[in-house]
């Protein structure tokens, strides 16, 4: 090369700094950046040649160095500061150039090292052999192609490894080369500013045109000895300015003829000898850019002559790379952009709505889901966000909200209900319906964010969760089916702490101080040592010694006993099913058991703390906080004994490691939808997680809506969601969606009770139950969030009840109310009420809790039951009063409240439908989930296992042996 082009590097370098490289290096083969006139040595050994000592001199004369190396200063520096610029807003962003190399000439990597040092780029160089095979070098495209923090990929690999199979496997939008035929096409049909422009050709015009001074409007331009897409791209650019080009190869007949016409002569390939350079008309500018660029073989493919104008390669190559640099720029700049909000480019999968409306299992059949990694690249993920499992789920990985911290949140709006029949009000189905109107009808942004159902609920009398009618969650049998085993990871890892609860009792009572701590701290090939968990303990119990053979005997006996009180033991079992039988039990009774036996129960999964820790932890670190701090019994001492004082959570968080990621899944109308975390509402919190939330605000962008359900009433779910999920996320909710049905407001008003079997044939438009909807307005009022009442209409209902309904809902404060009927057609039937939503979340809303967490723990129950319930005051149990006055004592005071209260009565007792007033509130119990973060009382004879009725929906669930379809799901 020049001797010209060392100094030029040294004039543009800086001091190195070291790069962040993406995930896979083979060989670290980057070229030394040292500059200087004696010789250099590369990485990998090779004697760089003096600058003196220049491989060949093809200087020609009159040619104006200068002027040309101020054209690569100028692309450099602007790059540079249009990269300053996109770093202003996002100060972390550095693009990053991957080149795939196959060989050893490291000359290439220097370029382009100090050119991309000077702009701010990093370069990371993936080195293979020189031998390497098509498919090896496909592999590594294919790697890069899906690394997130590559923007740009090039490649230095020999000629015959440029097919076409090897360049379209680069994804246009990291082909920084302009050499895949998606790039190339965008270039022929004049979509320049769409796509990348190889560097080479536009280093050709822009020598051309600046350094030498042509006008190339009018010239005959010969190109001789191009391929493939460097002849395209030169023939194209050079049409664009308005010249006559031909291309031609080296063996053409009409060569010399062809050389005496032209006026600029490009070299695209090494010229061969026995063509003679008299050829060539003296006068006409000739450009060297036989160069294999991208291989990295350097040669000048002339001998020294002097025409009116010659540009050597050394020209080429330098301004090339700069342009590439150039290139990365804009790679990085759409990158970024893509980042930002924008409205989604979302294929809206269509309804054809039946009548009479086929079962919720033929519907959900009848459509065809779209591909998951399809739906994920359509809201904004990217592929290595997302972890697919089958076609038509995926779990998106946390990484998401890094990459978006720096987006605006969407407005947030919480579905919530009236007091509900046993057959629930279709919560769930508004939520769908509303966004498959927000989304597919109107067009904006928007996000469902749903629990996972119970298996207990599916199999017994309320069915599924997946939404119905024409709003739905699809595949249902999916959704409601295990889904990706999000419940089954928090049953195993329930299940492990309640065996190692029993399990370390036994062990300390059948055990001397010495043999227990000696288990405890075994040796292995000779040497004791603390696991990282049990030098946590130790820290906790003042101990502060690393050595296992230091420790005192008392130290040894303080480390080695837990003395749970068996009597305190407040972490129950769990199994995913409804099953009566096991609310009560006696375990410990077989003879290895030693009569260490005690009276236990089982709880539903979903009632687990686990589930609730789950839902409400916004970071895997934060939920292995949380399990640590889980509270299982206290000690014979009086002292909370915890996960982490077990040993267990480091087990726990492997085995929640895949759960705490959402799970995505799509309506039936083919807009997103996150399913994760399903605690209860009336044994539990009753909300899907704060991290899909937080994701989904993210992904919908500031103008767009995520919609989220609490379960069952107002009463319940909702004021859980603002006292206990709005503390732990830090989100302020802008609406509230209440959800009413004539059928509810008829059994609140003296009507028959509601059933699966129950008919209705009510005449009478007076509905008296309307005290139930108008206490549920007041409710949600306390919080100061505007509310839109949702009535969810059958088509047993007549018009006059409709319209007193809605009435009824304006008059007693709701923002807005509004007849649904998503069930019988889709998100069409639910526009009026997405508009009324998007108008409500534009008013301001005045947030604010129920209740000050500092408050005792007696007074923060009583302001729930007289405020939220109606109830005249409290009565504690002796056992509540007693738990409360220990959790108190143990620092826990300062936690919100999670009542466990039926769903069906605002009141403790089921059968008090519509407004019951004055009554006493009985907590007959309080139990502590310090890992979730709440008190948890139970009220009446509240139970957290539930049971199956007389007929249970099982009898209609069945599979299809040749189809294996699942059939009787509702």
């Amino acid at each position: 090369m020049g001797t010209r082009l060392p100094l030029v590097l040294r004039q543009l370098r800086r001091p190195p700094q070291p790069p962040v490289p993406p995930r896979r290096l083979r060989v670290p083969c980057r070229a030394s950046s040292g500059g200087g006139g004696g010789g250099r040595e590369g990485l990998l050994g090779q004697r760089r040649p003096q600058d003196g000592q220049a491989r060949s001199s093809c200087s020609p004369g009159g040619r104006t160095p200068a002027a040309r190396d101020s054209i690569v200063r100028e692309v450099i520096q602007n790059s540079k500061e249009v990269l300053s610029l996109l770093q202003e807003k996002n100060p972390a962003f550095k693009p990053v150039l991957a080149i795939i190399q196959a060989g050893d000439d490291n000359l290439m990597q220097e370029i382009n090292q100090n050119l991309a040092e000077e702009a701010g780029l990093n370069i990371t160089h993936i080195c293979l052999p020189p031998d390497s095979s098509e498919a090896e070098i496909i592999d590594e495209i294919l790697k890069i192609n899906e690394d997130t923090r590559v923007h740009g990929l090039a490649l230095q690999i020999s000629e015959n490894l440029f097919s076409n199979k090897v360049l379209n496997a680069l994804k246009p939008e990291k082909d920084v080369d302009g050499v895949t035929d998606i790039n190339l096409g965008k270039l022929v049909r004049g979509d320049a500013h769409e796509c990348f422009v190889s560097p080479v050709a536009k280093a050709v015009i822009e020598l051309l045109e600046k350094s030498v001074g042509v006008n190339l409007d009018g010239k005959k331009i010969l190109v001789v000895g191009a391929h493939g897409s460097l002849e395209a791209a030169l023939q194209c650019l050079f049409q664009r300015k308005g010249s006559m080009t031909m291309s031609i190869q080296w063996k053409t007949r009409q060569l010399q003829s062809k050389l005496h016409e032209a006026d600029i002569v490009v070299l695209g390939s090494p010229k061969p000898e026995e063509i003679p350079l008299t050829w060539i008309q003296p006068g006409t500018t000739v450009l060297n850019c036989s160069h294999d660029f991208l291989s990295g073989k350097v040669g000048c493919g002339s001998p020294r002559i002097h025409f009116g104008g010659l540009i050597e390669e050394d020209d080429v190559i330098l301004l090339a790379a700069a342009l590439r640099i150039q290139n990365m720029v804009s790679s990085g700049r759409r990158w970024l952009r893509e980042q930002q909000h924008r409205r989604w480019r979302l294929h809206c999968l269509k309804l054809q709505p039946l009548s009479p409306v086929p079962s919720d299992i033929e519907i959900s059949r009848g459509q065809t889901p779209k591909a998951v990694d399809v739906l994920a690249k359509e809201i904004g993920l990217l592929a290595d966000e997302i972890e697919i499992y089958g076609k038509s789920k995926a779990k998106v990985r946390l990484s998401v909200l890094e990459r978006l911290k720096d987006q605006a949140d969407g407005k947030y709006v919480l579905v919530a209900g009236i007091t509900p029949t046993p057959l629930g009000e279709g919560k769930s189905t508004v939520t769908i319906g509303l966004v498959q109107a927000l989304t597919a009808h109107l067009n904006v942004n928007s996000f469902a964010c749903l629990r996972q159902p119970s298996q207990g609920p599916t199999f017994g009398v309320k069915g599924g969760a997946a939404g119905g009618g024409y709003a739905q969650v699809i595949p249902m049998e999916e959704f409601n089916l295990h889904l990706t085993g999000d419940i089954h990871a928090i049953t195993a890892a329930n299940n492990l702490l309640a065996a190692a609860i029993d399990t370390r009792i036994l062990h300390e009572n059948t055990q001397t101080d010495k043999a227990l701590y000696n288990r405890l701290v075994p040796l292995v090939n000779g040497v004791r040592e603390f696991s990282e968990i049990q030098l946590a303990r130790l820290k906790k119990l003042g101990i502060n010694k690393t050595d296992p053979s230091t420790l005192t005997e008392e130290e040894v006996s303080k480390f080695a006993r837990l003395d749970i009180d068996p009597s305190t033991i407040t972490w129950q079992r769990v199994l995913d099913t409804n099953d009566r039988f096991l609310r009560k039990i006696t375990i410990g009774q077989g003879n290895a058991e030693k009569g260490h036996y005690r009276q236990a129960q089982f709880d539903i999964a979903v009632a687990s703390e686990i589930m609730a820790v789950l839902a409400l932890t916004d970071s895997l670190a934060d939920m292995k906080t949380r399990l640590g701090r889980m509270v299982v019994a206290s000690d014979k001492s009086g002292q909370p004994v915890t996960a982490d004082d077990l040993g267990v959570t480091g087990a726990l968080t492997v085995l929640m490691k895949d759960a705490i990621k959402p799970n995505l899944m799509q309506t039936l109308e083919g807009t997103p939808v996150f399913v994760h975390a399903g605690p209860f509402a009336n044994i539990a919190h009753g909300n899907s997680s704060v991290l899909a939330d937080k994701i989904a605000l993210k992904l919908v962008g500031e103008e767009g809506f995520v919609v989220t359900e609490a379960g069952f009433g107002a009463d319940i779910g909702m004021e859980k969601f603002f006292n206990i999920k709005c503390r732990a996320s830090g989100l302020v909710p802008n609406v509230v969606v209440l959800v009413a049905t004539v059928r509810a407001l008829k059994m609140h008003g003296g009507g028959p009770s509601v059933s699966a079997h129950t008919k209705f044939h009510y005449v009478k438009t007076e509905l008296n139950g309307c005290c139930n909807l108008q206490k549920q307005i007041q409710i949600t009022q306390l919080f100061g969030v505007p509310v839109v009442v949702a009535l969810n209409v059958f088509k047993t209902d007549t018009r006059a009840e409709i319209d007193l309904v809605c009435e009824l809902a304006k008059r007693a404060g709701a923002f807005d109310a509004v007849p649904c009927y998503h069930w019988s057609v889709g998100g069409k039937g639910s526009v009026d009420l997405a508009r009324a939503v998007r108008e409500a979340a534009s008013k301001r809303s005045r947030f604010q809790f129920l209740y000050d967490v500092q408050v005792p723990i007696v007074d923060k129950i009583r302001t729930i039951a007289q405020a939220v319930y109606g109830a005249k005051d409290i009565e504690l149990s002796p056992e509540a009063q007693a738990k409360i006055d220990r959790y108190t004592q143990q620092g826990f005071g300062n936690l919100p409240i999670c009542m466990a209260k039926t769903h069906l009565s605002l009141s403790h007792q089921p059968d008090k439908k519509g407004v019951p007033r004055d009554f006493i509130l009985p907590i007959s119990d309080v139990r502590a989930s310090i890992g979730a973060g709440f008190i948890y009382p139970l009220v009446g004879t509240m139970s957290t296992m539930p049971g199956l009725p007389t007929r249970p929906c099982f009898y209609d669930i069945d599979l299809d042996t040749e189809t294996e379809q699942v059939k009787g799901l509702f």
